[in-house]
């Protein structure tokens, strides 16, 4: 299995801040939770002069931020049309905006300089599981024109060019999105956070939080902690001191599996070098380690071993490509993200010096970089570009009955994903079919149309019994004597 993907371990620069807080301490703001929405307030605030501690109940990226494919492209799980029908079409444009500068950071960050080994690879893809021409016009047209961004329509020949598949039609491509090695770059985080002044404490979760008064009160098990900002930062894991909050969002699990080598076998059937998502958000995949194929499985409300999803990948990418058969799995990880009913991430000041970064479902690098910038410099300047997401509030997301009610949704939708892909298929075919039929009749006129003219048979005319007719018609009227031995016939002498 490549590095890319093997378990954490600790780097040269990631020992020092591997301990439990211990004791107690006062600090500008404080941060629950290390991933990368957390860390990235951490080193903003740091790199502009705060004291900061950043308290994780774990380990540094042990969850989604250290478990997913790397994509990072603009947008959120909420789709584009939604979001301007929700907030209109300038206040679109600004959260658009957002995420846009929420993808620049990553890039920005990500450089093989700063995070050696983090394999940045450009380009992303997103396919079509039916027919929808039209529907892809209009949409690259709200994002080229309304949106500033970077996008191309490709047609179904050049999708399946790239992907030897035929159960893909048309495609947006995102030149600008990229992807890279996820735990590198949450890695990488934590210890430029780090170089930066930013104190980060593992194996250290919250007990309680008192968010009243200036100086608001944070307790653990071993310390205690004041600070002037909290920063809610730990998604779906806040656990029992925020369990209010952490409702608010649907837990969803996505596992991911990375095959053994394939050999030059891989890159015959999927020459596209980027990451491949359906626009059903039920596969998303990528090359890695140049003849690996990395694969995420259908999303699920409920957590499980990740290695029982071996086999469900096995079977989607055998579907996918027939070509590539049934591929030997060699590792399979996953996380959970949290899932908002309004399918916006939280971001923004609960009260004054409580805030809140959680909710970033399926758009996560991009979605949490932003946060991460947007709460730093509203907290150390004062901008109030968070308030773009007030529209989209803290809603309950139905406790077992929502995760019930999710998985069962999931079902639905992929189980009508499969029966509209297969029924455009199945239109496909017989077009195809009927293009056939058509040109064979065209050659077929064409062929009869160039022989020399036969010319048809001509019947022999019947020939008709012809009736006796009277002498006088016979000798041109006039009444001719019988001769004599006419008489003898007539007579019966002869």
């Amino acid at each position: 299995m490549p590095e890319t993907f093997s378990s954490a371990t600790n780097g040269p620069d990631d020992g020092p801040f591997r301990s439990r807080l211990s004791f107690d301490l006062d600090v500008d703001i404080c941060v629950v939770g290390a991933g990368v929405a957390g860390l990235t307030v951490a080193l903003e605030a740091a790199r502009r002069g705060a004291s900061v501690a950043v308290l994780e109940g774990r380990h540094v990226g042990w969850n989604a931020s250290g478990h997913q494919l790397g994509t990072v492209m603009p947008g959120y799980s909420l789709p584009i049309g939604d979001l301007i029908e929700r907030v209109g079409i300038e206040d679109a444009r600004e959260l658009w905006a957002l995420s846009k500068e929420g993808a620049d950071y990553v890039r920005a960050a990500a450089t093989e300089e700063a995070m050696p080994g983090i394999a940045l690879t450009e380009g992303a893809l997103e396919v079509s599981n039916v027919d929808v021409g039209e529907a892809l016009i209009s949409r690259l047209q709200t994002l080229s024109e309304d949106f500033e961004t970077e996008v191309e329509g490709w047609q179904v020949d050049r999708v399946r060019d790239q992907l030897g598949t035929a159960r893909y039609f048309h495609g947006i491509y995102y030149p600008r999105a990229f992807q890279i090695d996820g735990r590198k770059y949450i890695h990488g985080l934590a210890a430029q956070a780090k170089r930066a002044g930013a104190r980060i404490f593992e194996d250290t979760p919250v007990v309680s939080i008192d968010p009243s008064g200036i100086r608001k009160r944070i307790v653990t098990p071993s310390a205690r902690l004041r600070a002037s900002h909290i920063v809610l930062a730990g998604n779906v894991h806040l656990g029992a001191p925020l369990r209010r909050l952490s409702e608010t969002l649907l837990p969803v699990w996505r596992y991911a599996a990375v095959t053994e080598p394939l050999g030059e076998r891989l890159g015959e059937v999927i020459a596209f070098k980027g990451s491949v998502a359906d626009s059903d958000g039920i596969d998303h995949f990528r090359i890695v380690g140049g003849d690996r194929l990395m694969w995420a499985s259908p999303e699920t409300t409920w957590e499980a071993r990740p290695r029982r999803f071996a086999p469900v990948i096995q079977r989607r990418i055998a579907t996918i490509f027939p070509r590539l058969g049934k591929v030997p799995i060699s590792d399979v990880f996953g996380g959970a993200v949290g899932v908002t009913v309004h399918a916006m991430p939280q971001i923004g000041q609960l009260r004054k010096g409580l805030w809140v970064a959680s909710g970033f479902g399926r758009h996560g690098l991009n979605t949490s970089a932003m946060a991460g910038q947007v709460i730093a410099r509203s907290i150390l300047w004062g901008e109030d570009r968070w308030k773009l997401f007030s529209p989209f509030e803290l809603v309950w997301a139905g406790g077992t009955t929502g995760r019930v009610a999710g998985h069962l949704i999931g079902l639905w939708g992929r189980g009508q994903s499969a029966a509209a892909g297969a029924l455009a298929r199945f239109r496909e075919g017989a077009r195809a079919r009927e293009r056939v039929r058509e040109a064979r009749l065209a050659e077929a006129n064409r062929q009869a149309g160039t022989r020399p003219p036969r010319r048809p048979p001509v019947a022999p005319r019947p020939v008709r019994p012809q009736s006796p007719r009277p002498a006088e018609a016979r000798d041109g009227g006039m009444p001719v004597a019988p001769s004599q031995e006419s008489e003898k016939i007539r007579d019966g002498s002869v």
